[in-house]
């Protein structure tokens, strides 16, 4: 027996290799699971371009009928087309710049210079609302599909401009074309416009259209709902038209106020900005996706050299799955308000400018020189508060909840704690002076409650971004000197948790098993294996050894 022993014992290293050896490769290839790769680093299928680099002719300053578009340098600029037609209107753009966009001839009308400064003051807005993500009853696939991050699908609904056409990018993709994403898009409009918005409720479930911090009477002048309450939805197939003329100037919000809690996190809700009346002040209405505002108003243009939105959001997957899960409207409703528990949520991902990491990268950088003085307006829509740092950088607070902030309020802060619903807007100054600047970086950008910075438990992920200085970016827009996390992080696998968790290279090595960990449910049947032979050859070398005492 003891001799038996001293043979099991030499084998039991190699026996609890068997969770990346062939015979557990091809035990989990059979199961229908995709194993890990037996050699550190190794690509496992799903990575991706970092920069697909689609539309480089985007990034550049430019005119279009007139309207002049400041340079983005992001991997994924906003089409150039679809900010001249949010300028001026669709009304007043060429039919050729109409045709770039995907937007209806009725999305957005800007007429009737009332006060004779230069530019319109009737705004008509027409707004849809979008399922991205959502079961068809044409197959076991999503449909109007919107990635948030590698992999990442999850199901949501958005407001968006008024389309034509498809809702998808072509006949032969189930994506949707890029003016339905989200966010919801960040609406602008000028101090004393007279301003209508008519929702279309073109889905499946009753919406309304309430604008949070936003200054509007309570009816409309024919004497109907103008609050967006949830007593007065609008129903499938039914539109209403809201009607406003701000007085005050600030960052607001807009939401439904249907079924709040669950519509919300949906992705019902957005930025609503109003600028500051000046002359010949043609804003741009939308901002698709937010992030840069690249035509500011003039007022911001007075004071700062770039303006940015920044919209943090959370989806709960169990929520989000509702609408995956069935197509039948009644099943939807009874399971999302009935079934569905708020007090038992979770937030699963943690979105900003509606990507996640790493695709924060392509879009929702704020890219900058030394010497600059930036308007952020950042607001919170998700279920917890955020805190958001900039590493390397102390902004100031100029205005809370789109309500100037007097001198002694102006906070000079490196982080920012803000509650669900509520807005800051921040100058943030790249002045190297040791106190608004450290000087040029990649200085990282994160909210710091650390589950922020994960996607499902996977970190980097959430709504991590970064603060590029210019001189440390690639001719793609993407930052340098990061190609090995890239080369993990842009992997649909690592965030399925099939890929180890330190990636490529030495590091991973010099860590032992936690640089090669692997997926949990890959070692739970790598140390079953084990468990199961070891017990097995015991009993055969037991059995052998009682076979000879026979004899």
């Amino acid at each position: 027996m003891n001799k038996a022993f001293l043979m099991l014992s030499s084998l039991l290293i190699p026996l609890s290799a068997l969770a990346v050896s062939p015979l557990a490769t091809e035990f989990t290839q059979k199961a229908g699971i995709e194993p890990p790769s037996t050699q550190h680093g190794e690509a496992l299928g799903g990575v991706e371009n970092p920069c697909p680099n689609d539309h480089p002719e985007w990034r550049k300053a430019q005119q279009i009928d007139a309207v002049a578009i400041e340079e983005s340098l992001a991997c994924e600029p906003d089409n150039p087309y679809d900010i001249a037609a949010s300028v001026k209107g669709v009304n007043n753009i060429s039919m050729h710049t109409l045709m770039q966009t995907h937007w209806a001839e009725d999305a957005l009308i800007k007429e009737n210079d009332l006060d004779g400064d230069g530019d319109p003051d009737v705004i008509r807005i027409k707004l849809e609302v979008i399922e991205l993500n959502g079961a068809t009853p044409d197959g076991e696939f999503l449909i109007n599909t919107f990635t948030i991050a590698p992999g990442i699908q999850p199901g949501l609904w958005v407001y968006a401009p008024k389309s034509r056409g498809m809702a998808l990018k072509n006949f032969n993709s189930a994506e949707a074309n890029p003016l339905l994403r989200a966010p919801s898009p960040v609406i602008r409009v000028e101090q004393g416009d007279k301003v209508y918005i008519t929702l279309e409720n073109t889905h499946y479930l009753p919406h309304t259209l309430h604008l949070h911090g936003v200054d509007h009477p309570w009816m409309t002048a024919a004497g109907l709902d103008n609050d967006g309450a949830e007593e007065h939805a609008v129903m499938p197939g039914q539109s209403h038209t809201y009607e406003i003329q701000p007085r005050h100037a600030g960052t607001m919000l807009y939401h439904c106020h249907v079924q709040t809690a669950q519509h919300i996190m949906m992705g019902l809700q957005g930025l609503f900005v109003v600028e500051e009346n000046r002359p010949d002040n043609w804003v741009q209405t939308f901002n698709i996706g937010a992030g840069r505002v690249r035509h500011p108003s003039v007022a911001v243009k007075q004071d700062y050299s770039q303006e940015y939105d920044m919209h943090y959001q959370s989806v709960d997957k169990r929520l989000a799955q509702i609408i995956q899960d069935a197509n039948d409207p009644r099943l939807i409703a009874r399971r999302m308000n009935r079934e569905y528990n708020i007090t038992e949520t979770f937030e699963n991902y943690f979105l900003l400018n509606g990507h996640s990491f790493p695709y924060t990268l392509r879009d929702s950088m704020i890219i900058a020189s030394e010497n600059e003085r930036i308007k952020l307006r950042v607001a919170n829509t998700q279920r917890s508060s955020v805190a958001i740092h900039i590493h390397g950088h102390k902004a100031t607070v100029t205005a809370y909840d789109g309500v100037d902030a007097p001198g002694g309020l102006q906070l000079t802060r490196d982080v920012f704690a803000i509650a669900p619903s509520q807005r800051l807007d921040l100058a943030l100054q790249t002045a190297n002076d040791g106190l608004h600047s450290y000087g040029p970086g990649l200085w990282m950008l994160h909210d710091h409650v650390e589950t922020a910075t994960t996607t499902d438990g996977m970190e980097p992920g959430g709504n991590m971004a970064i603060l590029a200085y210019k001189a440390l970016l690639d001719d793609q827009g993407m930052p340098k000197l990061h190609t090995e996390l890239f080369n993990q992080v842009f992997n649909k696998n690592y965030y399925a948790k099939k890929h180890a968790v330190w990636g490529e290279g030495d590091f991973a090595g010099v860590l032992g098993e936690a640089g090669q960990m692997q997926p949990d449910y890959l070692r739970i049947i790598g140390f079953g294996l084990s468990v199961g032979l070891a017990l097995a050859l015991i009993v055969f070398i037991v059995r052998v050894g009682q076979r000879k005492q026979r004899q």
